[in-house]
């Protein structure tokens, strides 16, 4: 595996953490720069992505490298049986860089144990998003001041939704406290409480989002309940709209509070939220560059200079 690659958030320490919001910060000062000239960076998705493909993308065309690859598997040899391991082998020959979405966990750690090039993992399955994970950390540092000591409620698909297990990785370096809101049918799976629990990180379990979880709330991380993830459509349509955040709900939150959301979004969060200045998601997805540009240049070794 390629030390540079980023499979999972746990590959990275605390200070390379701090590192990159840093880099982070000083490409949202100053996102055009040609750091990545006669470089190519192949993003390959196998499943479908909007934000996080278009950002990466956008990061690379803003670094002056070349972007190759595909948003749809279906148009490529996959369809015709082309293995995992074949198109990694092949897509490495033509690239500096491979960032890569799969629908299946573990396909990023696998495609790093096939090829010397390095591997950033776009999203596998409902395992992780690391990237995703460190433009959360920038979006609650910058609206908070700091990751220490914060309460942070996290609200919906908690089972299948890997932004949330890669953000309770990634706290664990800054004494956070957790509140989990969701039905036990999408409640946060015990490896991540165990988690929890191993690295001392408070949290509590909630069926109700309730006034009281609210108003107590440093960040309210909402989440989109993902009907490609149910093999049963009845069960999906029985819980999708459990969870839902208005305006009137956030009359009495903290002034502090940040409503985040990795989006897409589909009725979780109410339309009249979105011009309340506690409503942050769409600033973060912003912030999704900056980090991206600094996670292309770490990848690749290219230090990033003020």
């Amino acid at each position: 595996m390629n030390t540079k690659s980023l499979v999972s958030i746990s590959d990275l320490s605390r200070d390379e953490i701090l590192a990159l919001l840093e880099d982070a910060r000083k490409f949202e000062l100053k996102p055009n720069r040609r750091l990545l000239e006669g470089k190519v960076v192949a993003t390959l998705f196998f499943e479908p992505s909007t934000r996080t493909r278009l950002s990466f993308e956008t990061a690379v065309n803003r670094l002056a490298g070349r972007v190759i690859g595909f948003s749809d598997a279906s148009n490529t040899s996959t369809s015709k049986g082309e293995t995992l391991k074949d198109t990694i082998k092949m897509v490495s020959n033509y690239a500096d860089l491979i960032v890569m979405r799969h629908f299946l966990e573990g396909a990023a750690l696998y495609a790093t144990e096939v090829t010397d090039v390095p591997i950033i993992n776009a999203g596998d399955g409902a395992h992780q998003h690391p990237s995703q994970t460190m433009l959360d950390l920038y979006s609650i540092y910058k609206t908070q001041g700091t990751l220490e000591n914060l309460t942070i409620t996290l609200v919906g698909d908690l089972k299948y939704g890997r932004t949330v297990h890669s953000l309770i990785m990634a706290m664990k370096y800054f004494n956070p406290t957790f509140r989990f809101v969701a039905c036990h049918e999408l409640g946060m799976p015990e490896e991540y409480k165990a988690f929890c629990r191993e690295n001392g990180i408070r949290y509590t379990e909630h069926t109700d989002f309730s006034p009281e979880v609210i108003n107590s709330s440093d960040i309210i991380y909402m989440t989109r309940v993902q009907r490609e993830r149910f093999a049963d459509i009845l069960e999906y349509e029985r819980v999708k709209d459990l969870y839902n955040l208005n305006n009137a709900m956030l009359s009495e939150a903290r002034d502090n509070l940040r409503i985040l959301h990795p989006l897409p979004r589909v009725n979780e969060i109410a339309q009249d939220v979105d011009d309340n200045p506690k409503a942050y998601y769409f600033e973060q997805a912003r912030n999704g560059l900056y980090v991206r540009e600094a996670l292309i240049c770490r990848s690749l070794g290219i230090k990033v200079e003020d």
